[in-house]
């Protein structure tokens, strides 16, 4: 019974992996200019996040790094955590900038508050358009329909929401699925086996975020692993 549930989560964690990279391909991005991609990079900082936090400081770094040779990122990561408290960070295309603000944060408990997660990416768009928004946690704690609707106004307003679920939560699932889907964006599922998936998929994200499909596509061939295999699928 074990191994059949195991197996079952590994094999519905890989259909999200193809399906999560399929969508980034086939979603529009919008950029500030040619060869510039601007993303936000959203955290559930509870205090069950603090893996995922740790990860994420380098991750940033490397999505940087990845992007360098097509183009442009500005980045801003914004978090949540303890009894409200919603953070951003300034915009940056510099990663080194986002290294001690990161270092300094440790993850405290508290309930989920994507809905500020939402205003927020609504706000900076309307300041100046983002490609999209990225969030990765694992629980909802607040209304569905809520969080459902501030979704479906990022989609008409072509801001895609790519999220990464921590574990199976059934409830989470089901709202992040909606959300994604409202957006025009994505959802996948990861855990602490699958980080370097994890990464890879941040840094597809963020390259299509700069350079569109083509870029996408130059890093699959280089990348190899399921960036890959999804792009040979698809011819």
């Amino acid at each position: 019974m074990g191994r059949d549930l195991k197996t079952t989560q590994d094999d519905k964690s890989n259909g999200d992996i193809d399906a999560f990279l399929k969508k980034v391909q086939s979603t529009p991005v919008a950029r500030g200019g040619a060869g510039e991609g601007r993303l936000i990079f959203a955290l559930d900082a509870t205090a069950s996040r603090q893996p995922t936090w740790d990860r994420a400081s380098h991750i940033q770094r490397e999505m940087f790094n990845e992007v360098a040779d097509v183009g442009t990122l500005s980045l801003q990561i914004s978090f949540f955590r303890g009894y409200g408290e919603f953070k951003a960070t300034p915009w940056t295309k510099d990663s080194r900038s986002l290294t001690g603000p990161m270092s300094r944060v440790n993850c405290l408990g508290g309930y989920t508050q994507i809905k500020k997660v939402l205003k927020h990416a609504l706000q900076q768009h309307e300041d100046k358009s983002i490609s999209a928004l990225v969030f990765v946690g694992d629980c909802v704690e607040e209304d569905v329909d809520d969080l459902c609707h501030l979704a479906g106004e990022m989609g008409l307003k072509n801001i895609p929401i790519f999220i990464f679920q921590e574990g199976y939560e059934p409830t989470a699932e089901n709202c992040f699925r909606q959300m994604a889907r409202l957006s025009g964006g994505a959802f996948c599922h990861f855990d602490e086996k699958s980080a370097d998936r994890l990464k890879d998929l941040l840094k597809a994200v963020a390259i299509y975020a700069v350079g569109g499909r083509k870029a996408l596509s130059d890093y699959g061939r280089k990348k190899g692993s399921d960036v890959t295999l999804l792009l040979e699928q698809l011819k």
